[in-house]
């Protein structure tokens, strides 16, 4: 039997929680080595682990796969959440850049100040709605199918759902304008490997608190 993957980052979010998602929502169990001192790192780096210096890391398939969007789509294509042909992974990549674009923001906010921290989720909020959800509200709207490419579940729809569970967690009411999304969010849900990532318990990591910021500014020393 082949090993399970093996993750290794921040015991919290951050970049790596998309890899949890994708794998999570392929029904794929992982393994994960939580960084928590300094050495840990240094000793991944010192191993050649780490391409660029960065986290996160997977280990599987017999390599030690870094940067984030190389291993999502790496993950994406292995598992058959990347569509058909070419067309349909180009509309998967775009949909999923701007998700990412998103979840970014919301994440770089968590190591603001907390004057600034909430100054930004505000922004964010907004910028959730003008530029974002509308976007894929009319998508959804104009091919009025599931999902967001060739109505079959893929990339494109794990980081949607993704994205938006993190804006709600900023704003419970964000959907409220977004009737298509909504009903997206809750078919979604229902999907069994996505209903059993979202339950108390799974490997799913809860938002940032004080003490990731703190270990993570630790590790990486800034």
């Amino acid at each position: 039997m082949a090993a399970k993957p093996k993750l290794y980052y921040f015991r919290g979010r951050g970049r790596m929680e998309s890899i949890r998602w994708l794998l999570a929502a392929a029904g794929v169990e992982f393994e994960e080595e939580f960084l928590e001192k300094r050495e840990q790192y240094e000793k991944l780096e010192k191993d050649g682990h780490l391409l660029f210096g960065q986290v996160p890391l997977v280990e599987m398939d017999g390599m030690m796969l870094t940067q984030t969007r190389a291993i999502l789509s790496y993950l994406a294509a292995k598992y058959n959440l990347y569509g058909k042909d070419l067309k349909e992974r180009l509309r998967i990549d775009m949909y999923v850049d701007g998700t990412l674009d998103l979840m970014t923001m919301i994440a770089q906010a968590r190591f603001k100040s907390p004057e600034e921290k909430e100054e930004n989720f505000a922004l964010i909020v907004k910028k959730a709605k003008t530029r974002y959800l509308q976007v894929f509200e009319k998508i959804l709207k104009d091919h009025g199918e599931d999902f967001l490419v060739g109505n079959k579940f893929s990339w494109a729809d794990v980081q949607l759902i993704e994205a938006i569970l993190m804006v709600e967690e900023l704003s419970a009411s964000v959907l409220s304008d977004f009737p298509l999304l909504k009903a997206f969010k809750t078919r979604l849900s229902d999907i069994s490997t996505i209903k059993k990532f979202l339950q108390p318990g799974s490997q799913r990591k809860p938002p940032p608190d004080q003490h990731y910021v703190d270990v993570v500014r630790h590790i990486l020393q800034f």
